[in-house]
């Protein structure tokens, strides 16, 4: 019983370093652990990909943003589901998890990977219909920063797909999630889940349409 309090109280006591640290530099998931990263959590279907890719409504010819993709459990099931005429991209901040991505591709080629961290300005402008954060924002020193980028990296009236669950040291609350994306110009669209495990939607609002003629001229 004493070993098992022991436990325990390390497991929190790490879980809760490795939290505050995340704040000052980026700490993400090691690469050794990335087998953890690629099973869907049994107790949170909105964590499951399978859940995450359907409320997405991919369609093919979608481009698509996995970022911070880790071990690729969201960009597989993204790229079959855009089809060849579509592309996803791919963006980890550690090769390792990049080459793991590389392995499970296969004979899919509307795949493409991208080594940077969110926020460094790398990502193309307007060049997306959806983008995914899946259990990575918390990752990021800058996560404001990081929003900004990934709206900029969106299309007009594009979607931003959030997944959270509690389970993970860097977990953000649902109210943390939605002010930062507000402060990055999003607007909320939808939201599955709850206080624990939840996957959002925001979008980026589309471009007000250009009226060719003035009603009010009388000419």
């Amino acid at each position: 019983m004493k070993i098992l309090l022991i436990l325990a109280v390390a497991t929190i006591v790490v879980f809760l370093a490795w939290r505050a640290g995340s704040r000052r530099r980026s700490l993400p998931c090691p690469v050794w652990l990335r087998w953890m990263v690629e099973l869907d959590n049994p107790f949170a279907r909105t964590n499951r990909a399978a859940f995450i890719v359907e409320k997405l409504e991919l369609a093919p010819g979608m481009s698509v943003l996995d970022a911070g993709c880790g071990p690729g459990r969201l960009t597989i099931p993204a790229a079959r589901a855009v089809g060849t005429s579509g592309r996803v991209l791919a963006v980890d901040i550690q090769v390792g998890m990049l080459d793991r991505v590389r392995e499970k591709v296969g004979d899919l080629r509307n795949i493409e990977l991208l080594q940077c961290a969110l926020g460094d300005g790398k990502l193309p402008v307007q060049a997306f219909d959806r983008a995914l954060l899946v259990t990575v924002l918390g990752e990021i020193p800058d996560r404001g920063a990081a929003l900004r980028e990934v709206f900029e990296a969106l299309k007009p009236g594009a979607v931003l797909s959030v997944t959270e669950i509690v389970f993970d040291p860097h977990f953000q609350t649902r109210g943390t999630v939605t002010a930062l994306a507000r402060e990055a110009g999003f607007t909320e669209k939808a939201f599955f889940g709850n206080a624990i495990a939840y996957t959002a939607h925001f979008t980026r609002p589309a471009l007000p349409t250009r009226m060719t003629e003035d009603p009010e001229d009388p000419a």
